[in-house]
This record gives structure tokens, C-alpha cells and sequence, in this order.
């Protein structure tokens, strides 16, 4: 039973049990039965033997002749189970009940009970042992009366059993439902949700448990911070000499006539850049990770997106960017400084992977926001694997791996999801990066 529940394989172990169980008592049960029964048997036939034997006398010694064999006729067919023979002191045959065999009857030198393989006798003597009784009843009886007591014990089993694995089955559904709410809170912690778990009302078994995984929580959530705090501080002073160094190197390239010495210039700039540009990227990374990314009332997106637009209308791709906008105010409980580091990036990984086409930004009235870039197709593999970070597309170009990372992070903290397309939907090629911002819902003009 390798993998299955701990309900079901109690309620399994259970019934076996209590099968097992009552079958034990049904056998001594049976045994004590049987003990009982042959008691009762033997006093009945005792009883019989005894009454009959009142009777024979009597009817002996009324005789007129001495010598007469006499069998009882039965009045109507019936299953004899009792069958007696009577003699005299030589062993002639008196009496006997219209079925007894007298060869079937041996003769016993002491009065009580007696037995073989197959009847239980009962020997007794009347008129001072002249007269003598032996009354008989086969074993076979007894039996038949053993086993249907023994199936009238065991049979309810077959009702009994599957009624028992239901009702256990159902009670430790109930008992277990507390491990089932533990179960489903642990499953929806994660690195954005490392809250501790409500301790209130967990059964004493559960609550150590619970403790553990509280512990557990707190240790990541410090060590998540600690590495947050630290990716944020570094970028954060890095920025400063980094500034610093980017304008020494361009006034040196400005200053000096040597042609090697300014080539030299322009790729310790470049290398500046990008180291700029990465200390950025890393900064909204822990923002990400570590901010409070929706807000407690909602607001209208469109402003946002509108900035964030105009932030690259002052760059050469300015003419490439197309936007569009719901006309009435589109609410969000999304943080504005999420929706702008969240559209910035999606912009830029379009812009430079566009092959210089246009890159197409629209918000829907159901709050889906939409980046869509020409291009060539890009593999389902790889697909799958730019949202990791670091990992940058075949035609990356100066990119850091790290924007739809970022945005990837940001979908988990908000509990929505970044779908990427690839062919764009009735295009040969594109890329489109969707995303549905949540609790969006426009407002009627």
C-alpha cells in the first residue's frame, strides 16, 4: 500500500482488526455455544430416555406374555432424532421407536452417557436392571446445530465489514480534517508568502508540527531578507562609482586626440553601462521580491503606463512604441512602482528583440496588458526558459537575463500569470508577453 493515504490505510489496518477481532470472538463465542449445546442435548436426551423409560415399564409389565417384541409406530413421517431400544436382563429386545436398528444399539454395563463416531447414547436401568434402556442421538445433529450457530455468527460479517471500512473511512475523514487544513496552508506558503501558520485550534498532535514549520518559515524568510538586503544594498552602492567612473571615462575620451586610446574609452564606457544597467535590474529584482506589491485600494493603471511610455518617447525608439489605452479608468490594486518596473521591462525585452518593428503596449477593458514585438520565432524550449534568471534569448544582445525574470517574479507575488506567445496568434513570427493584472476592473465613463 505504498503511497496511499494515511486515511485509507487506517481504515484499512482498522478493519482488519476489527474483522479479525470479531472473528475471534465469533470462534469462542462458538466454542463456549457448542460446550452449552452439548449440555443441553444431553440433558434433553437424558429426559427423554427417562420419560420413555416410565412409560415402558408400565407398558411391560402390563403385558399378559412375557417374550413380545413391541415397536412404536409412527403417526405421521417426521426426522426421528431420537431412537431408543429397551431389553430385558438377558438383552431380548422389549421395545423400540419405529426407526431404532437394535444391531445399532451395543449394550452397556453401566447406566450414563456413552458415545462413538457417530451417536451419543444414554444407558438406563429400571425394575432392579431388569428392565433396560439405551436412547440415542447421532452426532450429526449436534454438528448441523454447531455450524449454523458458527453462520449465524460469522455471516454478519459480510454486512458488517463493509459498513465498518465506510463509517471508519468517514470518521477519520472528520478526525483528519485539521492535518487536510494544515496540508492546504503549508501548500500555499511559498518565497512570497512565508507567514507563519495559525496555531489556533490545531489538535495537541498537529501543533508540534505546525511549530516545526513555523521555525521553518521564519529561517527562510530571514535568509530570503538577508539576500534581498544584500542584492539591494550592492546595487544600490554600486551606482555611485559607477557614475563615477562612466563620466571619467567619457571626459577622458572627450580630452585626448589618440584614436586608440578613445576606442579603448568607448568600450570602458560600454562595459560601465552595462554594469549600470545591471545594478538596476538587480535593484528591481529585491524590489520584487521583497515589497509590498498591491495596494489596499484599488487605482487607475492607465497614468502609469502612460509614464512609463513617455519615459522611452525620449530615446531613439520613440517612433517604434504604439500605446493603447481603454478610454474609461481602468482600477488595480497592483502597486504603481510594480506596474511601471513590471511594463518597463517587458518594453525593453520587446525594443530588443524587434528587429527594429514596431512594439505594440495595450491595456483591455478585463486588465490585460499586452506587449507584442516582430521577430523570428522563438523555440518552445527556449521559451519556457526565459522567465529563468540569467537566461537570455539566442538574439540578447546587451540584455542581462534578468527583465522577464523580473516580471516573472512580480506575477508570482500578485498571484497572476505571464504568458509568453511565440508565433504571435495570426502572424508567422512575434513575440507577445501577456499578463492580467489583478482585480482589474474598469470604471463606466
Amino acid at each position: 500500500m505504498t503511497g496511499a493515504s494515511i486515511r485509507l490505510r487506517t481504515a484499512v489496518a482498522l478493519s482488519l482488526i476489527v474483522t479479525l477481532l470479531w472473528l475471534a470472538t465469533a470462534a469462542v463465542t462458538a466454542r463456549l455455544l457448542s460446550s452449552e449445546l452439548d449440555e443441553v442435548f444431553d440433558s434433553a436426551l437424558q429426559e427423554t430416555g427417562q420419560r420413555i423409560l416410565q412409560l415402558a415399564v408400565v407398558d411391560i409389565l402390563n403385558r399378559e406374555e412375557d417374550g413380545i417384541t413391541r415397536r412404536i409406530t409412527g403417526l405421521a413421517e417426521h426426522e426421528e432424532h431420537f431412537t431408543y431400544v429397551i431389553r430385558d436382563a438377558n438383552g431380548a429386545i422389549l421395545l423400540t421407536s419405529h426407526r431404532a436398528d437394535p444391531a445399532a444399539f451395543p449394550a452397556f454395563d453401566q447406566p450414563g452417557f456413552h458415545s462413538d463416531a457417530d451417536r451419543r447414547y444414554y444407558h438406563e436401568a429400571a425394575v432392579r436392571g431388569t428392565i433396560l434402556l439405551t436412547i440415542s442421538e447421532p452426532l450429526s445433529h449436534r454438528r448441523e446445530v454447531g455450524v449454523e450457530t458458527a453462520l449465524a455468527l460469522g455471516l454478519p460479517l459480510l454486512v458488517t465489514i463493509p459498513l465498518s471500512l465506510l463509517a471508519i473511512f468517514s470518521a477519520l475523514g472528520i478526525g483528519l480534517r485539521p492535518l487536510d487544513r494544515l496540508r492546504e496552508q503549508v501548500s500555499r506558503r511559498g518565497a512570497g508568502a512565508l507567514s507563519p501558520l495559525p496555531m489556533d485550534g490545531l489538535p495537541a498532535e498537529l501543533q508540534p508540527i505546525a511549530a516545526t514549520v513555523n521555525d521553518l518559515l521564519a529561517r527562510l524568510d530571514r535568509a530570503f531578507a538577508a539576500e534581498r538586503s544584500f542584492a539591494a544594498n550592492a546595487a544600490h552602492e554600486l551606482r555611485t562609482p559607477l557614475a563615477g567612473a562612466l563620466a571619467q571615462v567619457q571626459r577622458l575620451r572627450q580630452q585626448t586626440q589618440d584614436a586608440e586610446l578613445r576606442r579603448r574609452a568607448d568600450e570602458i564606457e560600454a562595459t560601465l553601462k552595462r554594469l549600470t544597467r545591471l545594478s538596476e535590474r538587480l535593484m528591481q529584482l529585491a524590489r520584487a521580491e521583497g515589497a509590498r506589491l498591491l495596494t489596499d485600494q484599488p487605482a487607475d493603471i492607465r497614468p502609469v503606463l502612460s509614464l512609463v511610455l513617455r519615459d522611452f518617447g525620449h530615446g531613439p525608439d520613440a517612433a517604434r512604441l504604439h500605446l493603447s489605452l481603454p478610454n474609461a479608468a481602468m482600477l488595480s490594486r497592483i502597486d504603481p512602482d510594480a506596474l511601471a518596473i513590471l511594463a518597463r521591462n517587458l518594453i525593453e525585452n520587446a525594443l530588443r528583440h524587434g528587429d527594429g518593428g514596431d512594439v505594440d503596449v495595450s491595456l483591455d477593458g478585463g486588465g490585460r496588458l499586452s506587449v507584442t514585438n516582430d521577430g523570428p520565432v522563438v523555440p518552445p524550449d527556449q521559451l519556457a526558459a526565459l522567465t529563468e534568471r540569467f537566461v537570455r534569448g539566442s538574439r540578447a544582445g546587451e540584455g542581462n537575463g534578468l527583465g522577464l525574470a523580473i516580471v516573472q517574479t512580480i506575477a508570482g507575488r500578485i498571484n497572476v500569470r505571464l504568458d509568453l506567445v511565440s508565433p504571435v496568434p495570426g502572424r508567422t513570427g512575434g513575440f507577445c508577453a501577456t499578463i492580467i493584472l489583478p482585480g482589474a476592473a474598469q470604471v463606466p465613463s
